[in-house]
């Protein structure tokens, strides 16, 4: 038998996170690609994140036919959240600076460079990235390097960068939940002797 599952956030019905999801509004519009593999994970972040903004849209799939029009809306310059030699550090957004389409692929670092692979346009984007990478508040996982962070982390922190008049930590609050649930689902034990630092 299986569990029921909310079907906004798609958590155990028990442990629902849509009361801690914000609605925010950004000037930015941010568009999530996720690789399939990521839609089952139990901490989806990517998730979370399109559902606490406002101007947010995820799209699951490896190759997006209508990749040019997703990449295309009407008002907005495209860009990459995607680290590199030649990505440039995000900074807010000055008087009549266009706003970004803040494009983010969600997987895994080998799964997010596969969706860039297979969907070519996006390589053709302007590259940006975040300047000061702060720690991942992400303490179930053993991070690839010490500037890795979740997907909701990063576009928050994005955000953040673009629009620092506002404030984005609300978008944290379920991803908080969500880890302090895991953590106390494993046992203190557990997670100290697999976790701890």
């Amino acid at each position: 038998m299986s569990r029921v599952r909310c079907e906004r956030c798609l958590r155990p019905g028990n442990h629902c996170l849509c009361a801690l999801i914000p609605q925010l509004d950004s000037r930015t519009r941010v568009l999530v690609l996720q690789h399939p593999s990521e839609v089952n994970h139990a901490l989806n972040t990517a998730r979370l994140a399109a559902l606490g903004l406002v101007n947010a849209q995820l799209v699951v799939g490896e190759v997006f036919d209508d990749l040019e029009t997703l990449l295309n809306p009407p008002g907005y310059q495209a860009r990459l959240l995607f680290p590199g030699e030649e990505a440039q550090v995000l900074t807010p957004y000055t008087g009549q600076d266009v706003p970004t389409l803040l494009v983010v692929p969600d997987g895994t670092w080998r799964k997010a460079r596969k969706l860039l692979h297979l969907n070519p346009l996006l390589t053709t984007l302007p590259r940006v990235m975040l300047g000061a990478v702060p720690v991942s508040r992400y303490r179930l996982r053993k991070a690839p390097g010490p500037d890795a962070l979740s997907t909701l982390e990063a576009i928050t922190h994005a955000l953040q960068a673009l629009e620092p008049e506002c404030s984005f930590s609300a978008l944290l609050r379920p991803f908080d939940a969500l880890i302090e649930g895991q953590i106390e689902a494993m046992g203190d034990e557990t997670y100290r002797r697999n976790h701890g630092r």
